[in-house]
């Protein structure tokens, strides 16, 4: 093969290639360069407390009802309770209960609870569509000084019926009540016997007005009613309401004068 062949062949060659590469170029072809990109910040976390269930207006809150849940920090609302160190879920929430309902995943916040002692607690510890009347006490009408708030209660009216000799008779007037507080002690913490004046009870509109005329008929008195014991208060209220906070001419008391025992009606007649 002559000289002047081979380099007409070596020359198309030559001019092949760089079609082949000029074509490539121009439709995209080839590794492009990657771009150098820093990696994102990482996302600033923080531990607020949420409802772990739903919650009611009034529902004393316990480590039960909350969980502690990841928020971005950037989206945390100012009004959100959030974890500080090792603050545990008791902490958190010791004395708070519920203004407002709070729905299950919601964060807990400050506008949505009240802790005790502050203004609004007793409105919110409230059952819907109960009342909290303050009734005057003694040492001695409070058993001593041994029930405490949320203790359940029976009121007792004490009255005279004669006083030559002095004759009285006593009677339940409403059972089966709440003791919201003991003055201003509602913690359930025991205050001293000699300090009691006053306690909080949890009353329907009718239980208020039954206690209003029990108040002005004679001297009341609390009497303890054992854990876990639940009368028929609705209907022991209804009975009351029913006689205008006394009870009916039925109810009989026994009582011996000059050694003599002789049976006297409710309201003092023979």
């Amino acid at each position: 093969m002559d000289t002047r062949r081979i380099v007409v062949l070596l020359l198309a060659a030559v001019a092949a290639g760089a079609a082949a590469l000029l074509v490539r170029a121009m439709i995209g072809g080839g590794t492009s360069k990657a771009d150098a990109r820093p990696e994102p910040a990482p996302i600033a976390i923080s531990n607020v407390l949420v409802a772990a269930s739903n919650i009611q207006p009034g529902q004393a809150l316990s480590a039960n009802f909350v969980r502690w849940q990841k928020w971005p920090k950037n989206s945390v609302d100012p009004g959100f309770i959030q974890q500080s160190g090792a603050l545990s879920l008791d902490a958190a929430v010791a004395g708070t209960v519920a203004r407002a309902p709070i729905v299950a995943g919601e964060p807990v916040t400050y506008s949505k609870i009240v802790r005790s002692g502050a203004g609004g607690f007793m409105a919110a510890t409230l059952e819907p569509g109960m009342r909290a009347v303050s009734l005057p006490v003694t040492v001695s009408a409070v058993a001593g000084g041994f029930i405490l708030s949320n203790d359940r209660v029976d009121i007792v009216l004490t009255q005279t019926v004669g006083d030559n000799p002095k004759r009285a008779i006593s009677r339940i007037v409403l059972s089966d009540v709440r003791v919201l507080a003991i003055d201003q002690t509602t913690s359930g913490s025991q205050k001293p016997v000699s300090d009691a004046k006053t306690a909080t009870l949890e009353l329907s509109p009718d239980q208020v007005r039954v206690l209003s005329r029990a108040q002005a008929s004679g001297v009341l008195s609390l009497a303890l009613r054992p854990l876990g014991e639940s009368a028929n208060a609705q209907s022991a209220s209804q009975t009351a309401a029913a006689h205008g906070g006394e009870e009916s001419d039925g109810d009989q008391v026994s009582i011996i004068r000059y050694g003599i025992m002789r049976t006297q009606s409710g309201d003092g007649r023979n």
